[in-house]
């Protein structure tokens, strides 16, 4: 049985060593401990009894756009909807914080299209996103990942 939870500063090193895979191959953009700690509440982990294993952020860059990332779930767990999960409640947080709209970059495009988000281009993100984040990415500045929206 999997459960769905707000993750807690005590999870952050299960956190980094279910990551560290997906940093390592340039999938997900790296986070310090640190930077996870500032930003704990924004994480939900997805739970089979004490393990982790899966996890995402909802992240705001305005009054009204927030974005999901650093989605990962476990390999042993994967094709099991769990990812979905973790995008639904994530999602179902946004709305109760009277968000309008959810973006995602990633290289998964056909996980989030599958959850009715849209394809937009890059530069339609919030220009301190590339700054604060994209700067960091092994494969800036030649991305290849898809920009997707929802409307919520």
């Amino acid at each position: 049985m999997i459960s769905y939870t707000k993750a807690k500063l005590s999870d952050i090193e299960k956190m980094q060593t279910l990551v560290e895979d997906e940093v390592r191959r340039g999938i997900i953009l790296y986070r310090s401990s640190d930077e996870i700690a500032t930003n704990i509440r924004s994480y939900i982990l997805a739970k089979s009894y004490d393990d982790i294993v899966g996890f995402g952020a909802l992240h705001f860059h305005a009054f009204d756009l927030g974005e999901i990332r650093s989605l990962v779930v476990s390999k042993e767990y994967r094709g099991r909807g769990i990812g979905a999960c973790i995008v639904k409640e994530l999602l179902k947080e946004a709305k109760e914080l009277n968000a309008q709209k959810i973006f995602t970059l990633t290289y998964e495009a056909n996980f989030f299209k599958r959850l009715n988000f849209k394809e937009i281009p890059k530069e339609s993100l919030p220009a301190h996103k590339i700054w604060a984040d994209c700067v960091k990415c092994k494969h800036f500045p030649i991305c290849d990942e898809v920009a997707l929206i929802q409307t919520i």
